[in-house]
């Protein structure tokens, strides 16, 4: 299977780390972006993330675990 970037456009400078993963709309609610981050995380930029408010940037990477991975995009 192919490995896919998304990428997710930003309006703003930067964005957060829950912010963004409700962008992609994997996850309906900042409660279960909350608890996902918590229990699994994700990677950024090939680091293990758990911090919701993680401040992204354009070329960011984002991996989310048997979804795919994210570019924040400008």
């Amino acid at each position: 299977m192919k490995n896919l970037k998304k990428k997710i456009k930003i309006t703003t400078d930067f964005i957060t780390l829950g912010q963004f993963i409700k962008l992609t709309n994997i996850l309906e609610s900042g409660g279960m972006v909350k608890s996902y981050l918590k229990d699994v995380g994700v990677l950024l930029n090939g680091e293990k993330e758990h911090r919701r408010g993680k401040k992204l940037f354009p070329g960011d990477n984002v991996e989310i675990e048997n979804v795919g991975t994210f570019i924040v995009d400008k």
